[in-house]
């Protein structure tokens, strides 16, 4: 089966999942998840599962890709903030349904190698920074949205704080893998509304940045 023919049945498995907002399976669609898989898991790109990235990280399956993404309610005319980019995947569909892509790394191997491909990609919409994601991007603040592809142990208050008012982020959290749930938090003036959705799995929220190996 061609790469293109397993992109096709990836989408169509998303709809089937319950994916129905057409511009994230469109903007799914569109982006080569190949560019973002390691060599040796390339023949597994278009697979419904999470795969392993440098870093001892991860690349999100894409389900839960696409019900974050869905979640976050897109909108062209606003900004969000991505707190995660390993890959950079995630970024990608994030710059099809955004104006601008604010996107924070910890690890700077991570971060130079996702600018390469957003890069190849055209991503001329993004901003790309190795920092500390959990302080968020104050300079920037308020957001209208934010998305977190970390798992943070408690509501994380920083971010919170950040958004704009009626502003949504979505973050998973949890303090082991085993007890993660999405949640959808709206700011709806200086409270929040807090809306758990589905359980996942992924890596935690870590404070700091690590610099590139020498």
């Amino acid at each position: 089966m061609t790469q293109a023919a397993r992109k096709i049945r990836l989408v169509l498995d998303l709809r089937r999942a319950g994916v129905t907002d057409t511009r994230v399976l469109s903007a799914i669609e569109r982006i080569p998840r190949e560019l973002f898989v390691p060599e040796a898991f390339q023949d597994q790109a278009y697979e419904n599962t999470a795969l392993p990235i440098s870093c001892s990280q991860t690349i999100s399956q894409p389900l839960i890709v696409a019900l974050m993404t869905e979640l976050l309610e897109p909108d062209k005319r606003l900004r969000v903030l991505e707190i995660g980019t390993g890959s950079g995947y995630q970024t990608a569909v994030l710059c099809q349904l955004f104006r601008r892509v604010y996107t924070i790394e910890r690890h700077r191997e991570l971060i130079l190698e996702a600018e390469t491909r957003l890069a190849q990609l055209k991503c001329h919409n993004v901003t790309a920074l190795c920092t500390d994601g959990t302080r968020g991007l104050p300079e920037q603040a308020p957001f209208p949205r934010i998305l977190v592809t970390a798992a943070a142990p408690e509501m994380p208050a920083t971010l919170a704080d950040q958004l704009d008012d009626g502003g949504i982020m979505i973050v998973p959290i949890g303090t082991s893998v085993a007890d993660q749930w999405i949640y959808k938090v709206t700011r709806e003036g200086k409270g929040f509304r807090e809306d758990r959705k589905g359980q996942v799995r992924f890596v935690p929220l870590v404070a700091g940045a690590v610099p590139a190996a020498s």
